[in-house]
């Protein structure tokens, strides 16, 4: 099997491979030997030849030749016979019918022979004519007739059938009117009066016209089923035939006799038939005599697994007819469509004979002739209705396909192998802004955008490399020249067509529009347009894994990420509203835009976070390159505090920047985190700073998690105690509250004041229990000591931040009160630590809820910080002044008035004042004489445990100085003062340490 042409495709000159349009037509795998038909074949055609060598010699003698041409014929007909019979009866067989007709024919053929044979061999006399074995030899060619109709392809209209019957009748009317004219006139003439003889004598010739005529005509009608036997069928049936033809012609039937090399005909004729059914083989059996075929079905764009499918079958297009379009050869289907001129011009020929001998033309041939001709004009008639209902099915079809064409919206465009349009649909103008008479005739290259042409050049090659059964069509998305010398995205579905390609293609830009433009709202902020934390992130790695080996580690030393916070955004937003923090953030990222370079990123992270990428530039100065880096940060913090004019205001705000340079086998995600830390070290530094990353601030954070780690595990093992601090009278000593300090036990049982925990547990939400437990315990303890008569208040520090958290609702003080029934005024809440983070319309809330359950609320850290704001806004009854001040007021002349002052505000506002830190006895005095009216601290005593409270408690008042002096001690020993009055310093100090030191600088317990 041959495959089929090869098509070349050119695009500009650029594009030459070969494509074959359809996969190689290799023969399919046979489950027998190879060798085993060829075998066949040779010792079918040695029995062959030696018959007719036999034949041509004589056999040797008459007797043996009577034998070899009566029995030996009847014998190969025999097997013949039996051979298609065992055919028919195996198993899924198609047209079983057909082979079982030719079986009868060739037993009729053995028999005929056999009777033959026992009058010439064993009764030796000649065979009588007519006779049974004249009668077994005409049923030999009616079975065979049928069996060859059962072959044929069959028609499946009437028409069909006519045309079938009038091919056979043209066919066998020619034959007749030649062979009348030359011998069977003669014959019948010659044969006498006898009715029976003259039938008898037409009867062979008649039926082998008739039979010839079926095989000329089934020779362009066969079936496609098992096409190897029928041939093989056909050509032993018309071997068999032609000999009947010679046999009845008077110049040899007059002179035959058995054993002569007419019978070598005959009997390679029976043979063939015998081995017609076997000769495709078991494996052309299995696909053409109905056994099942698995079909894969191809999905487009999907390869099949495996080895390459078997070639299928030609098979017509889908509702085709294949009777009318029957998929045979040219030269075939020409000489089916010359039959009925070359049957008519035999007839012609039949008649001129007779005139050209001198002769009357004889009755049958003018009969003959005559019906010949009338078959051929209801032939051509029925060809011609043909014809006109296929053209206009054509018409119907063609106008049907051109309204698909010229409607549709797609463009169609057949390219030539040269890379030429041939052809272009009207809807070019639609989509391309150029008609298809513009487009018709130019170059596809020409139009294809430069940058896409080598993609569409590389897909096309290998498009056309593929198997049309795997891959029948492809798809190509490329940029394509519109008529106002713009360029559209368009999308093409290629398939091959005649050596070129058909392109199906439509206009896709506002798809590549939308997909560009969701691709970079998926990258980039909403508000500021910057790139977003994953694009950044992206772009971190790629600066990070980028690089060439033989610079990557100086660009990566000089690659740096800087992470910048707004400080103090949230205050915008709720004084002047979110819309004018929006704009803020809005000039903040165009500042922070145009202060980076070109190839650097610049990228909101999140709310008022702010990251640059800083791209190495090859400096192998890492001192001048992180100096570089460092001062271009500072300016951006400088840049980015400056005013923003929003709504005819100046909004300030200031920047912490962290700056994290790259390192070798550092992530991006653990590069960000570097610069984050240092961010935040920048904030807790004062704001408004350039910190630079150093591997410390990572390992503060771990040691910040295990402490918090550590704080939980004490609370749960029951490491931590409540000690309390006596607040007193500053003019009588009396003691009028207890301010409840949480320690820390270590394993030697040595108490340690846990500051550091502290500042853990309130920015930590793991260790928010810390503050309940401190809360349950004071409650407890206070009412315990109710019980016995010593009921005195207990202040609670917390954070503002925790006492809004939800992990300390108000009912839970609510039920902590009641539980314990403590009265009004039992609690004192100290609240610390107010920031600009704070809400404090929230925490004004919070604690007017907790005066109504009679708590009493104190400010800590009043004169520093947002405390006066916080004494503006918020319901207080206490304040207590800030250990800075309390601390220099002896000292500092400024810091006395200030103080002074600040007392002042207090007792007009009606507020108890209490200065925490009191260590020194001028102090005590210098803030008696300010107006102060309560002090804590180790000038009156340190925090007790239960039982000294109690004892102290119990004696009501500690000792203050009374009037000014100067102290007697340097150091840390106890000291009389010179009006002879004992300073209690570090009387509750139960861990033996100095007794100067204050509670805030203790260190942490050891593990």
């Amino acid at each position: 099997m041959s495959s089929p042409p090869t098509s070349t495709t050119l695009l500009d000159g650029v594009l030459r491979a070969q494509a074959p349009a359809g996969a190689p037509l290799t023969r399919p795998p046979s489950t027998g030997r190879p060798g085993s038909t060829t075998v066949h074949q040779l010792m079918l055609a040695v029995v062959c030849a030696g018959y007719a060598i036999g034949s041509a010699l004589g056999w040797g003698s008459d007797h043996v030749a009577l034998i070899m041409g009566d029995f030996g014929l009847s014998a190969a007909a025999g097997a013949a016979s039996v051979s298609c019979f065992l055919y028919a009866g195996t198993r899924r067989v198609r047209l079983r019918p057909a082979w079982l007709l030719f079986s009868f024919s060739s037993a009729m053929a053995a028999l005929g022979n056999l009777i033959w044979g026992w009058y010439e061999v064993v009764l030796g006399r000649p065979v009588p004519s007519p006779g049974l074995a004249d009668l077994f030899f005409l049923c030999f060619a009616p079975p065979a007739i049928v069996g060859l109709l059962v072959l044929a392809a069959r028609p499946v209209t009437k028409a069909g059938w006519v045309c079938l019957a009038l091919d056979a009748w043209l066919i066998a009317g020619s034959l007749l009117t030649l062979s009348w004219s030359l011998a069977l006139a003669q014959a019948a003439d010659l044969d006498g009066p006898s009715v029976a003889t003259a039938a008898l004598t037409l009867a062979y010739p008649l039926l082998d016209i008739a039979l010839v005529s079926m095989v000329l005509v089934l020779h362009f009608r066969r079936s496609p089923v098992n096409r190897t036997a029928v041939n093989t069928a056909v050509s032993a049936l018309a071997l068999t035939v032609m000999c009947d033809a010679l046999f009845t012609s008077p110049l040899l039937h007059n002179n035959y006799r058995s054993g002569q090399l007419l019978d070598a005909g005959w009997f390679a004729g029976s043979l063939l038939l015998a081995y017609a059914p076997w000769a495709a083989g078991r494996h052309r059996r299995a696909g053409g005599d109905g056994h099942t075929r698995v079909v894969h079905e191809h999905l487009p764009g999907r390869r099949t697994a495996g080895r390459p499918p078997r070639q299928p079958a030609r098979t017509p297009l889908p509702g085709a007819d294949p009777t009318r379009f029957p998929g045979t050869r040219p030269i075939t289907g020409s000489l089916a469509a010359l039959t009925p001129y070359l049957a008519a011009a035999v007839c012609t020929l039949g008649i001129l004979y007779n005139v050209l001998n001198g002769r009357s033309v004889d009755r049958v041939v003018l009969l003959t002739g005559g019906a010949v001709v009338l078959a051929l004009v209801v032939r051509q008639g029925i060809m011609l209705l043909d014809n006109i209902t296929l053209t206009q099915e054509l018409a119907q079809k063609e106008n049907h396909f051109r309204s698909l064409v010229q409607g549709s919206s797609d463009v169609i465009m057949i390219a030539a192998p040269s890379g030429v349009l041939r052809y272009v649909s009207p809807a070019a103008a639609g989509v391309y802004g150029r008609t298809a008479e513009d487009l018709v005739g130019t170059e596809l290259a020409d139009l294809i955008h430069p940058g896409d042409l080598g993609c569409v050049v590389h897909e096309v090659r290998r498009f056309l490399a593929a198997s049309p059964q795997e891959e029948p069509t492809t798809r190509i998305e490329c940029r394509f020249r519109s008529g106002d010398g713009g360029w559209l995205n368009v999308e093409s579905t290629v398939n091959r067509h005649h050596g070129g390609l058909i392109f199906n293609s439509r206009d896709v830009t506002e798809r590549v529009r939308l997909q560009a433009q969701l691709q970079h709202n998926a990258e980039h902020d909403p508000l500021t347009d910057l790139p977003n934390r994953a694009l950044f992130t992206r772009r971190v790695q790629q600066a990070l894994s980028g690089r060439r080996s033989s610079d990557r580690g100086t660009a990566l030393r000089n690659t740096a990420v800087l992470f910048i916070d707004l400080d103090g955004f949230k205050a915008v937003n709720d004084t002047i509203g979110h819309q004018a923090g929006d704009e803020l953030l809005i000039q903040a990222a165009r500042r922070l835009q145009d202060a980076v370079r070109q190839g650097d990123t610049a990228s909101r992270l999140g709310g008022d976070e702010f990251a640059a990428l800083i791209v190495g530039d090859g400096t192998r100065d890492r001192g001048a390159r992180e100096g570089h880096i460092l001062e271009l940060a500072d300016r951006l913090r400088i840049t980015l505090s400056q005013p923003y004019p929003i709504d005819g205001n100046e909004v300030r705000v200031a920047a912490s920047i962290g700056v994290a340079f790259a390192e070798a086998g550092l992530g991006a995600g653990e590069l960000l985190r570097n610069a984050d830390l240092a961010m935040y070290r920048a904030k807790a530094g004062g704001k408004g700073r350039v910190e630079l990353y150093k591997p410390q601030m990572q390992q503060d954070v771990v040691r910040k998690a295990e402490l918090a780690t550590r704080l939980r595990a004490a609370l749960h093992d029951g490491e931590f105690a409540l000690l309390h601090q006596p607040v007193v009278r500053l003019d009588d000593g009396r003691i009028s509250s207890v301010a409840a300090q949480p320690r820390w036990r270590s394993s030697q049982g040595v108490l340690f004041t846990p500051a550091e925990f502290l500042r853990v547990a309130d920015e930590g939400d793991r260790t928010a229990e810390l503050g309940r437990w401190v809360l349950e315990q004071a409650a407890e303890q206070a009412a315990d000591r109710a019980a016995s008569g010593l009921n005195v208040p207990v202040v609670v520090q917390l954070g503002a931040r925790r006492l809004l958290d939800r992990s300390l609702p108000l009912g839970f003080v609510e039920s902590l009160l009641t539980r314990h029934g403590l009265p009004s005024g039992s609690l004192v809440m100290e609240l610390s630590d107010i920031d600009t983070g704070v809400s404090l319309d929230d925490l004004e809330r919070r604690l007017t809820a907790l005066r109504r359950l009679g708590v009493r609320i104190a400010l800590d850290g009043f004169g520093g910080g947002v405390a006066i704001t916080a004494l503006r806004r918020l319901p207080v009854d206490i304040l207590k002044l800030d250990r800075g001040l309390v601390e220099g007021v002896v000292e500092s002349a400024r810091l006395h008035k200030i103080t002074s002052g600040l007392l002042r505000i207090a007792g007009d506002l009606g507020l108890q004042s209490v200065a925490e830190g009191v260590d020194l006895p001028e102090q005590v005095v210098a803030l008696r004489a300010m107006g102060c009216t309560h002090g804590q601290g180790m000038a009156f005593t340190g925090p007790l445990d239960e039982y000294r409270l109690r004892r102290a408690l119990g004696r009501g008042s500690c000792p203050v100085p009374l009037g000014p002096a100067e102290p007697a001690f340097a150091g840390g020993g106890a000291g009389v003062y010179a009006a002879g009055v004992p300073a209690v310093l570090g009387g509750g100090n139960l861990g033996g340490g100095t007794a100067l030191r204050s509670h805030n600088e203790t260190p942490v317990p050891p593990t």
